[in-house]
């Protein structure tokens, strides 16, 4: 197993389609730890941590989403990872 971080940007319409509460829903599901937020310019960002493999089945989701989402694009950098969180939430 190898441990992962990725912060992850979701561009489209991914505001108001519940996309966070779906993230949060599969993140939980695989196991993952971190985040999901909208932010201001209408993208959502994503911190997540775990096993690679899991961390990149969360991404293949992500690039689709749920039923009422549009996904433009997603940018994903991986970084060290560094154990920060303690359960997947939604930040507001």
């Amino acid at each position: 197993m190898t441990l992962v971080r990725a912060y992850i940007r979701v561009y489209g319409r991914v505001q108001g389609v519940f996309y966070r509460a779906n993230t949060r829903n599969k993140a939980r599901e695989l196991g993952l730890k971190g985040y999901v937020r909208n932010l201001s310019d209408g993208s959502v960002e994503a911190v997540v941590e775990g096993d690679k493999d899991k961390v990149e089945k969360l991404l293949e989701w992500m690039r689709i989403g749920p039923p009422m989402a549009k996904v433009d694009r997603v940018i994903v950098e991986y970084q060290e990872y560094k154990g920060d969180f303690k359960d997947f939430t939604i930040k507001y």
